[in-house]
């Protein structure tokens, strides 16, 4: 799958020579992605939208909840958190904030918004235009219409298919 992105990557950057000053490598993976043009020159320490953003945003969001809650401050706020977390469940008769508790409906989402929004930004510098993520979506659901590139007989692809979506 990297082959292939690599692929990709190099055919647009043939194709746009001017994208050469966004290509940008990770810090964490080391593999290479397109920023978008204002970070290209000024910030040489960016992390892939493929997954390592948000890993050290989520590292670096528990280091310093971590450190906070060492604190003597931290621990008086996170004691007197939890006290009044217990008399509000004994109050209502039930646990506030269950773990398994049902999402609200609507809100499981098909693509990964960070994922979307990067491609947003990729295909707007390919394009030299603006484009929306309404535009992004649409673009998305249909190429994962289209049949695979792999070679298959026709009675194979039209199992899958079927299998995909039964009649």
């Amino acid at each position: 799958m990297v082959l292939e992105y690599y692929l990709l990557l190099r055919s647009v950057l043939r194709a746009k020579p001017r994208l050469r000053a966004c290509l940008s490598r990770c810090r964490h993976c080391r593999i290479f992605f397109l920023t978008h043009p204002r970070n290209a020159h000024h910030r040489h320490k960016l992390r892939c939208p493929f997954g390592c953003r948000q890993a050290h945003r989520k590292q670096q969001s528990t280091q310093r909840s971590v450190a906070y809650y060492r604190d003597p401050r931290g621990k008086k706020k996170k004691s007197d958190l939890n006290q009044r977390r217990a008399s509000q469940s004994w109050a209502n008769g039930q646990k506030t904030g269950a773990p398994g508790a049902p999402l609200a409906k609507g809100s499981s989402a098909k693509w990964n918004p960070p994922m979307v929004e990067h491609v947003r930004m990729v295909v707007s510098l390919i394009e030299g235009r603006r484009v929306s993520r309404r535009q992004v979506l649409a673009m998305l659901a249909k190429v994962l219409r289209q049949h695979t590139m792999c070679r298959r007989r026709k009675i194979d692809q039209a199992v899958v298919w079927l299998n995909k979506q039964p009649p």
